[in-house]
């Protein structure tokens, strides 16, 4: 085999390498976990108190809006719009995985009131700081997406907490259960 024939052979076999372990790089790089081994514990642990979920959503969400408020507060720079990216993608993934808990609690009848206020109350703060937060290119898809989550939860949030007001002025018997059984 000939010079030019090993050395287009070695290329071609660093491109099939590269091509190979290039996705799976990106893959990694791209899935982002929103919350600690520690917190996704605690999620599980509260498994089927619905009550105990919307919380320590909630708990993580404030958590991640004051990340989101203290890195606002820097300079800019381009860690600060990468970690403000990354802050706000999970914030909206956080957000997401709430909804799909609340879309699923919204038809038990588990008295979720005491935790719906607090969550009430939190999306308005959280919104106020994402529409405090001038949108710059390096994350401003990230920051829209955050702000329509937050509206989603926020009327969602509400709607749940009027539906349940109503049910449990008709439904006295089951007030306060913190896990609605089928009957």
């Amino acid at each position: 085999m000939s010079l030019r024939g090993k050395i287009f052979s070695g290329a071609l076999i660093s491109i099939a390498a590269f091509s190979i372990f290039l996705p799976a790089s990106i893959a990694q790089h791209e899935k982002r976990e929103p919350l600690t081994d520690a917190q996704i514990e605690e999620i599980r642990e509260a498994g089927v108190w619905p009550a105990d979920r919307i919380r320590l959503y909630t708990k993580f969400l404030d958590e991640k809006a004051e990340k989101i408020k203290a890195l606002a507060k820097r300079g800019r720079s381009v860690n600060r719009t990468q970690a403000l990216d990354g802050q706000l993608q999970d914030f909206t993934a956080l957000m997401d995985e709430l909804g799909s808990n609340l879309d699923q609690y919204s038809e038990r009848k588990a008295d979720l009131r005491r935790a719906m206020k607090p969550l009430v109350d939190s999306s308005a703060k959280w919104m106020g700081i994402l529409r405090a937060l001038a949108g710059e290119p390096g994350f401003d898809v990230s920051r829209k997406e955050a702000i329509e989550s937050t509206d989603d939860i926020s009327a969602e949030a509400a709607r749940i907490q009027t539906e349940q007001e109503a049910y449990f002025e008709t439904h006295t018997d089951e007030k306060g259960q913190e896990r609605a059984e089928p009957k």
